[in-house]
């Protein structure tokens, strides 16, 4: 499973074409701002059902959030003891090199800037999908409680 957290529209479906694309029965979930995302992740309020869950094998992370910006999503995400290995790729409109340190201190496990053309933004989602989902070895499950 995905978490994408996006919460422009337009983006969401630009994203999940091709994902949808490169795996059709591939299960994303989305999150339309940052305390939503939180809430998923950590089992709370509307997701209260989903504290021993499995995690995402993979959050797709926008920085330019409403409610919890990406950077507080991603702090929160790194300091907690279940969700402290999730891995989480930043997807981002900016080469700014400050923006980009902070994320990789904050714990990103990537940042990939955002082509500009379709064809480009979708090799690269499915590129992302492809690396994290197939190649890459997960963290083993974790078996702490919430933190």
């Amino acid at each position: 499973m995905i978490l994408l957290v996006e919460d422009d529209p337009r983006e969401v479906e630009l994203t999940l074409r091709p994902l949808r694309d490169l795996n059709p029965g591939s299960c994303v979930e989305v999150a339309r701002d940052g305390e939503e995302a939180l809430d998923f992740l950590l089992g709370r309020g509307e997701f209260r059902r989903r504290q021993t869950a499995p995690l995402p094998h993979l959050v797709l992370l926008d920085l330019q959030l409403p409610r919890v910006d990406g950077l507080g999503v991603l702090r929160a995400v790194r300091g907690n003891a279940r969700t402290c290995m999730v891995p989480v790729v930043v997807l981002t409109s900016s080469n700014d090199p400050r923006q980009l340190a902070q994320c990789y201190q904050l714990g990103a496990n990537s940042c990939v800037l955002r082509p500009v053309r379709y064809q480009e933004f979708s090799d690269t989602i499915q590129s992302v999908a492809r690396y994290w989902l197939g190649f890459n070895q997960p963290p083993p499950p974790s078996t702490q409680p919430l933190a």
